[in-house]
């Protein structure tokens, strides 16, 4: 099978929404083009100061400025210590509890505080989250689908229940990943946007009720504040990366002074690199889920990206992708094993029910095939 990639970078054709333009350049490297040459970013950051003006509180007034959802990872510190240190607002920091937190995720979190800055950390229903997880696996092959719909509706609670009408996210992910028109341009985060490109892969909060028997009020953190709540107290979400060129690795330099730690011991699970999902024991096995229905993975967004910003020839990412993309992750099964209860086979199963059989190799038995390491076989090359 031959599978058309793009002739700048090396996202391949299978990713849901790509489109390719008369050149064979996908629509991500065409926003990325637009970043460079397109935007006239000097009028986005004044326009983005005029814009925080409003939300600044009085001298001698209580309160915060506006409020910031953080992981602790590299993005989320950026976006603290700019709101902070560069505009010189006081921010509040919300963090939604992860499924399996990390020591250097607790510790990278920790940090943000040290830095002088309020964090707010949500632990979660550890019952109800961990039926939501493991239904996410089996429905729509993701066993991170919760965490995506908690790391934006309870930021937005916050919001809302502390009288905080500004929200600061960071990167647009569909602007840097390459995603629809529509979701590119806009400058906001708000229920739209999450419900049509926030990963919920067509699965809603409601869906879940009734799962192990859960019910609306123990899923209430997971439902989007209404309109009416929204309106009275004027939340407004902005994207950083509208407003000011986004490179994670420039901006990777600039936390680390501040006290953000790496992976020393080399990269995460999937990628090359050791800056990114750092907070997230079983984010190996989210990616994996993501390479056997589309036939890439975590490797090729992070190889993609260096292209774009010349960190990479097209050639490097090629090889890096072919090098570490599509690996099972026996690391975050292990993990996912004793969190779900579920057996090995019992999960290789889901993940073979999510498997593209258009793109990987099965025997005469309709069994998947795999190598020594477990991997699966592709029917296609990676050029």
């Amino acid at each position: 099978m031959k599978i058309r990639y793009c002739k700048k970078c090396v996202f391949p054709e299978t990713k849901p929404d790509l489109h390719f333009n008369d050149e064979g350049i996908c629509s991500a490297c065409v926003a990325a083009a637009q970043k460079d040459k397109g935007i006239d970013w000097e009028k986005r950051k004044e326009d983005f100061f005029q814009i925080i003006q409003h939300y600044k509180k009085k001298p001698g007034e209580t309160g915060y400025d506006c409020l910031i959802p953080v992981s602790g990872g590299k993005d989320s510190t950026y976006q603290a210590y700019f709101m902070k240190e560069v505009c010189g607002m006081n921010p509040l920091c919300v963090c939604f509890e992860t499924t399996a937190v990390t020591e250097l995720g607790k510790k990278n979190l920790d940090n943000i505080s040290k830095m002088g800055i309020d964090v707010v950390y949500f632990k979660k229903n550890y019952n109800a989250y961990r039926s939501m997880v493991v239904e996410g696996f089996k429905r729509v092959g993701d066993e991170m689908w919760p965490n995506h719909l908690g790391i934006f509706t309870i930021p937005v609670n916050f919001a809302v229940k502390f009288n905080i009408p500004l929200l600061i996210w960071g990167e647009n992910p569909q602007q840097e990943y390459g995603g629809p028109l529509e979701s590119i341009q806009t400058r906001q985060l708000n229920r739209k946007w999450m419900e049509e490109f926030g990963g919920l892969l067509g699965n809603r909060i409601q869906d879940m009720v009734g799962v192990d028997g859960l019910t609306e009020k123990e899923l209430t953190p997971y439902f989007y504040p209404s309109d009416e709540d929204i309106e009275r107290v004027g939340v407004v979400g902005l994207f950083l990366g509208h407003y000011f060129f986004w490179d994670a690795r420039k901006q990777l330099d600039i936390v680390m002074e501040r006290g953000f730690a790496i992976k020393e011991d080399g990269p995460v699970e999937g990628t090359y690199t050791n800056y990114e999902n750092l907070d997230e024991k079983m984010h190996g096995l989210h990616d994996y889920l993501k390479f056997v229905k589309y036939g890439f993975g975590r490797a090729t967004d992070h190889a993609c990206i260096d292209i774009r910003n010349n960190r990479l020839s097209r050639a490097e990412g090629v090889k890096l992708v072919k090098q570490y993309d599509g690996k099972y992750p026996h690391l975050s099964v292990a993990t996912f094993i004793a969190y779900s209860g579920m057996s090995k086979e019992q999960i290789d199963k889901i993940i073979d029910s999510f498997t593209n059989t258009m793109l990987f190799e099965r025997d005469e038995k309709g069994i998947f095939k795999r190598d020594e390491q477990g991997n699966l076989v592709r029917k296609f090359e990676i050029e």
